[in-house]
């Protein structure tokens, strides 16, 4: 096994805490949560609603995975935190749904959770695979 690569990406946003946008090893790229944070403006409100917030996030996770020169199709595994699960589940689910279209979906897991950074409603976090 080969040593990790700790990946920043231009253009992705800002972490909010001391962290790599990813880390490599072995082909297995795994993507730090993102928030629902603007990537040109950090200090800007975040979005209004699980589907506006779960949208941002999905681009931001985007962002990232081109960065490293892979898509949504390498993706095997996603999680999800939602602060509000059972309000929030069924619209979080139809907008992911959406970036993901008619391909095999990837292995998943989604959990309610207490609260997340800057009051987020949704965090998503990702593994991909390069071919």
């Amino acid at each position: 096994m080969s040593l990790p690569s700790m990946l920043m990406v231009a253009g992705a946003p800002t972490p909010v805490a001391p962290f790599s946008h990813a880390a490599e090893v072995d082909g297995w790229v795994f993507v730090t949560g993102q928030m629902p944070t603007h990537p040109d403006d950090d200090d800007a409100p975040l979005p209004d609603g699980v589907q506006a917030q779960t949208t941002r996030v999905l681009d931001n996770l985007v962002i990232v995975l081109e960065g490293v020169g892979l898509t949504l199709d390498n993706v095997v595994n996603v999680r999800i935190f939602l602060t509000e699960f059972k309000r929030d589940y069924a619209a979080m689910n139809e907008t992911y749904r959406a970036f993901f279209g008619a391909r095999p979906l990837p292995a998943r897991t989604c959990v309610g959770v207490t609260g997340l950074a800057r009051d987020a409603l949704v965090e998503i976090d990702l593994v991909a695979r390069r071919p």
